[in-house]
């Protein structure tokens, strides 16, 4: 990030500007997103490719730590020619006295050039130490005749290295919070200009051949400040824009469901003898009534049979499960079921939990522990819902393939 960086003189905090380096930073970040190959840019599901961005191009600040810090001592001449309280003739050659020299230690985490880059607010007089690996070096020579309060010098440079540290912090805290929008923006942007040009270039209605010379793969180039990070695996073969159910008729869809439960808590009595099937049927009474139809319950699909199922054309475009809590295990049997049922086209699932007799609470703890140690489970969305959490998931066999899970609990009455 920082560059080739003098460190012979000791004297941190002045060698890059801040600012200058964190700017440069995030260009590369801009001109990796531009270099990809663009089948691996459009195979590689956005949220992927963006959390990779914030990991590489992320800056770690420097913390000190302090409670880990220790010295060492030994015996060495010590040159006094620059001490003014001594009567010498030629100041011009080294003068050697018996002394000893202390090391101080001071073990830090974070990016190791951030000790030499300024901040926007500085003073003229920076602190001097060296840095080696993960510690910070503060080196004493003391004539054995003039002892000096060890302690109380490396505190006091330690305190002017935390003050710089200090004024880093708001600069490096800022550019990591909008590291995420503006990798997502840069990768939303490619890619709308990639589907564009393919559309047009589609629109000719003459075959378009790949160039001989194009990439086919794209080389991760090494980080040397982090450990090696490797972009998500995807494919480069040539993209393939596929149906997806928008996001704003899922919503509707579970809106239509949670209307169902309104109606459920209302009349309690009509449903408190109702086993999973006679449940699933009134689901399914109220999605028909709103599209028209085309919602079915325990249909084939893929490997196995679905509560139920809407499909759009030949399109299986939301497929969900009906299920009593009967602990984790079940639960986790559920959404196996689904990923079993769940084909390419199929982005969008939901599990409808009831429960008799249990606090929603302790079922939504179990719901989440079992989704985020599921093997296929890759990361939970904020979904602000008091009785639905919602994940995304990947498809069986390719990570790339993301389904959305929304898990909704019904109190049912007993």
């Amino acid at each position: 990030m920082f560059g080739t960086i003098d460190k012979s003189k000791g004297l941190l905090f002045i060698t890059h500007d801040l600012e200058h380096s964190i700017r440069l930073n995030l260009q590369k970040m801009y001109q990796e997103v531009e270099g990809l190959d663009q089948n691996r840019l459009l195979n590689t599901p956005p949220e992927d490719l963006k959390r990779y961005l914030v990991e590489k191009y992320g800056i770690t600040p420097i913390t000190l730590q302090r409670d880990k810090w220790y010295a060492d001592h030994e015996n060495v001449p010590v040159d006094v020619r620059h001490d003014p309280m001594r009567f010498i003739d030629d100041r011009s050659r080294p003068v050697m006295v018996a002394g000893g020299r202390v090391e101080v230690h001071i073990p830090f985490e974070g990016e190791s050039e951030l000790f030499y880059a300024k901040a926007s607010t500085y003073s003229l007089n920076p602190p001097r130490a060296v840095i080696e690996k993960n510690e910070v070096v503060l080196r004493y020579d003391t004539p054995a005749d003039q002892p000096r309060d060890i302690r109380a010098l490396a505190e006091q440079t330690l305190k002017e290295i935390e003050q710089y540290l200090g004024w880093q912090r708001p600069m490096i805290d800022a550019h990591n919070q909008n590291l995420s929008a503006a990798a997502g923006q840069s990768i939303h942007q490619r890619r709308e200009r990639l589907l564009a040009q393919s559309q047009r270039a589609e629109a000719l209605g003459i075959p378009i051949r790949r160039r001989a010379d194009a990439p086919k793969t794209y080389a991760l180039p090494t980080v040397k400040r982090k450990a090696v990070l490797t972009l998500p695996p995807t494919t480069t073969a040539q993209f393939k824009p596929e149906p997806a159910l928008a996001m704003e008729l899922y919503e509707r869809i579970l809106k239509v469901v949670q209307d169902m439960a309104l109606v459920m808590e209302r009349s309690p009595d009509a449903f408190k003898s109702m086993n999973e099937e006679a449940l699933r049927q009134h689901f399914l009474v109220q999605l028909n009534g709103q599209f028209e139809g085309k919602a079915t319950g325990e249909t084939f699909n893929m490997g196995g049979k679905t509560d139920i199922l809407l499909r759009e054309g030949d399109r299986n475009v939301f497929i969900a499960e009906c299920k009593f809590w009967k602990g984790p295990k079940a639960f986790r049997e559920a959404i196996d079921q689904l990923l079993g049922y769940a084909t390419w086209r199929d982005g969008k699932m939901a599990i409808l939990v009831f429960i008799r007799g249990t606090q929603t609470s302790t079922v939504l703890t179990g719901i989440d522990a079992v989704a985020k140690a599921h093997e296929n489970f890759k990361r939970a969305v904020t979904w602000p819902h008091e009785s639905g959490v919602r994940y995304v998931l990947h498809s069986s066999g390719d990570k790339n393939r993301e389904l959305f899970l929304t898990v909704l609990v019904f109190h049912v009455p007993i």
